[in-house]
């Protein structure tokens, strides 16, 4: 399961990159804070994962 979520979290993290990506191209600022957002949310949630994993272990 684990490794499920991590995957989910990393799929998250990509998507904000190409958010952020093309909201500067575009020139859209609203987008690009987006695409920050989700990679932030999507690198915090597999750092939860990476400790969950050592405590398990």
């Amino acid at each position: 399961m684990s490794s499920e979520k991590k995957t989910d979290n990393k799929i998250q993290e990509y998507k904000g990159k190409v958010k952020e990506t093309v909201g500067k191209t575009v020139g859209n600022e609203s987008l690009e804070a987006e695409g920050k957002k989700d990679q932030t949310a999507g690198s915090l949630k597999n750092a939860g994962e990476k400790v969950k994993d050592a405590f398990r272990d």
